[in-house]
């Protein structure tokens, strides 16, 4: 007897009706995944089950006339993942990213994720994932802001004004109940400015734009960090105030007394780990490193000058209480996230569930009974 096979196509304003948007609540689901995280219950990519995901890296110049050559975020990648827990799915995050994509009047990356039977493959939902994955990328540092932050701080530091970090600091300012005011710095004043008034308009708080980086980190009590990736952002020590959080969201430059002061606090040790064997693989280690948000660490780890991952923290045992995070208003913490697809297909499966209950989307055929059973 063959099986008939349908899934649910959901696009971008389908995902919008759906909740997308609901950051408190994403803040929710994915300290759900951290805690999933640290238990083990979910595997990624690799042998390691931890990879970030495999990526087609164009190369610089090719024979053939219709392959694409490097250019700047130009890239396609896949991130599968199982998550366990109440989720209980497979999901894959596909995307393509092409930094001249603005000139056409698209987003630099253009996303989509499909959620899998665990059991049979079939496909359950086929989603528009921008969204999503700004949710969600927002939504981490949110969880790390509900546990790392200091529970009266009450000043904001935004450093890079573009979409991700908007998705970061709307996660952000639902864990910030005493938040008073926000200080914005892009390397384009007019982004801050332009951040700086979306934050007026729609969190009602005091939002400025930062004379300069250094005036703009020294204000922060909890700092977001989600800068390009073609011009990173450089900072010092002593500029960053006790009792300070910084969470990463981004790649960071900074000066080594600025690690070896803080208190790191991982998003999954494991994953970095995973980063860490890719590095190795590639045959030049500190190249790779300089391409990856966590790479600063890595360098300070082989120098012996920070705990080994082994010995440092992730967000999950925090969730947990099995690993230790802040222990006193005067600790300086940075929170490192690189990414996980856990995360997406967390958020896409409380995404489908609301659509399925909502009655939301379009349902596809795939068969109506496959020639080849």
């Amino acid at each position: 007897m063959k099986r008939r096979t349908e899934f649910l196509y959901l696009s971008e304003p389908d995902t919008i009706a759906a909740g997308v948007l609901d950051a408190a609540r994403c803040v929710d689901v994915s300290e759900e995944v951290f805690t999933l995280l640290s238990l083990g219950d979910y595997l990624m990519g690799a042998s390691n089950h931890n990879s970030h995901g495999l990526s087609i890296v164009f190369p610089k110049e090719s024979p053939f006339p219709n392959m694409p050559v490097a250019g700047p975020d130009r890239r396609f990648a896949a991130m599968p993942a199982y998550l366990g827990g109440r989720f209980d799915v497979c999901g894959n995050k596909w995307y393509g990213s092409n930094a001249a994509n603005t000139e056409k009047g698209l987003p630099r990356s253009v996303l989509t994720l499909m959620l899998n039977d665990k059991d049979t493959g079939e496909p359950l939902c086929l989603m528009s994932a921008n969204l999503l994955s700004a949710a969600r990328t927002g939504a981490v540092p949110g969880v790390a802001a509900r546990h790392l932050a200091k529970k009266s701080a009450k000043t904001c530091s935004v450093i890079g004004c573009g979409p991700i970090n908007r998705a970061c600091f709307e996660a952000i300012a639902t864990q910030m109940k005493h938040l008073e005011k926000v200080v914005c710095y892009d390397l384009f004043p007019e982004k801050a400015q332009q951040f700086a008034t979306w934050v007026q308009e729609n969190f009602g708080k005091e939002a400025v734009v930062g004379e300069t980086l250094e005036s703009t980190i020294r204000a922060g009590e909890v700092i977001t960090v989600a800068a390009s990736r073609l011009k990173p952002l450089v900072i010092e020590d002593a500029w960053v105030q006790k009792g300070a959080t910084v969470l990463l969201s981004g790649p960071m430059r900074a000066d080594d007394a600025f690690w070896i002061n803080t208190k790191i606090v991982y998003d999954n040790t494991k994953l970095h780990d995973a980063y860490v064997e890719d590095a190795i693989a590639s045959g030049d280690k500190e190249g790779y490193y300089a391409g990856v948000i966590g790479g600063p660490m890595y360098s300070l780890i082989d120098k012996g000058k920070l705990p080994s991952l082994a010995e440092s923290v992730s967000l999950g045992d925090v969730v947990r209480g099995t690993g230790k995070g802040r222990t006193s208003d005067d600790d300086r913490i940075t929170f490192v996230a690189c990414g996980m697809a856990v995360f997406d297909v967390a958020w896409g499966m409380e995404l489908y569930a609301n659509a399925l209950k909502n009655g939301i989307g379009q349902k596809l055929l795939l068969w109506d009974g496959p020639s080849q059973a």
